[in-house]
């Protein structure tokens, strides 16, 4: 099946909402949601990759660093949504130091100034990569960490400082799996997205080790897990999010069943291995409606009416890189 639009198309109350990085890939596709169901959006963000929103009556684009919000009033609004930060390994090891000030010490700041201002509500993006190797058939929220990488230790930090302030604030922090599907602001680093891509135009997949497995979730129910926080009254604390528990080599294979394709396989370079559990997650009412499968059919789709190819903006470390931001 292609796509499914099953959002959950009546929130309880229109809200005044700030997402910091909501030019980005998964901030496209959420602040375009938030916008469907009549709230009022302020999105800040550098812009590194660019803005693909459309313009929207309810819609405010601050291009600025979240390293210097002392000038923007977090009064009036609601609740903040953090998806902002230099993301996935490779890039944050471009910049150690900017990389925590960025995911680390702006954080705290953001957090500060939105419990001085009146803020109701911060739900902030984690990550699911801050386990690194777990043996355990079912990894839940009451493992503890083992960050690998300076990202992964960045995404710890900021989720301890922001847990010092629960007490304070309504505070729910996603650990997202591997995000996968279509967004105006693509990305084509991440495994589903980037293997799907390597078929469709080279016709062969390169797979680094395989038998590594990641949890994957698609980018249309990751954005429905923000909004499902957003609408429902959820207790304070880290909620893993994240649906197939797959080997890279499955997910290869998957890619291929849909795409003509060969796989080739090489020497792994990233260790990471682990099952996300989300059982904590499900328990509060969310229902997940999307598959791989769907991102690798929306892929195709795009793909075959010359709407997605590969561009240098799709690719994070090759363009902090090549526009010397890093």
């Amino acid at each position: 099946m292609y796509i499914k639009y099953f959002f959950n198309k009546n929130s309880k109350k229109n809200m005044n909402i700030i997402v910091l990085g909501g030019c980005g890939y998964i901030g496209s596709v959420l602040v375009n949601e938030l916008l469907k169901q009549n709230h009022k959006v302020l999105v800040i963000d550098t812009q590194w990759f660019g803005n693909y929103l459309k313009p929207h009556k309810k819609l405010k684009i601050l291009k600025s660093d979240i390293r210097n919000l002392k000038n923007i009033k977090f009064k009036g609004f609601d609740s903040i949504i953090h998806l902002a930060n230099i993301a996935n390994d490779p890039a944050s090891e471009l910049n150690p130091n900017l990389s925590w000030e960025v995911n680390v010490l702006s954080t705290y700041q953001i957090i500060e100034k939105a419990i001085n201002e009146g803020v109701k509500k911060f739900i902030y993006s984690s990550s699911g990569s801050v386990y690194g190797i777990k043996k355990e058939r079912k990894v839940t929220e009451k493992l503890p960490p083992f960050p690998l990488s300076i990202y992964n230790k960045t995404k710890m930090i900021a989720e301890r400082v922001l847990l010092s302030f629960k007490d304070k604030i309504d505070i729910q922090i996603i650990r997202p799996a591997t995000v996968c599907g279509l967004s105006s602001r693509m990305r084509l680093d991440v495994s589903v997205n980037l293997l799907s891509i390597q078929a469709l135009e080279k016709g062969v997949i390169t797979i680094l080790g395989g038998k590594q497995k990641r949890p994957n979730i698609h980018i249309r129910d990751l954005v429905d897990v923000f909004i499902h926080f957003l609408d429902n009254k959820v207790k304070n604390g880290i909620y893993n999010a994240g649906f197939e528990n797959l080997s890279i080599l499955k997910i290869g294979k998957t890619i291929q069943k849909k795409i003509d394709c060969k796989i080739q396989i090489k020497k792994d370079n990233d260790s990471r291995s682990y099952n996300l559990d989300s059982t904590k997650l499900l328990n509060t009412g969310f229902l997940p409606k999307y598959s791989i499968v769907d991102a690798i059919d929306e892929i195709k789709l795009s793909f075959s009416k010359k709407k997605l190819y590969s561009r240098p903006q799709w690719y994070s470390v090759k363009w902090l890189k090549s526009i010397k931001v890093i």
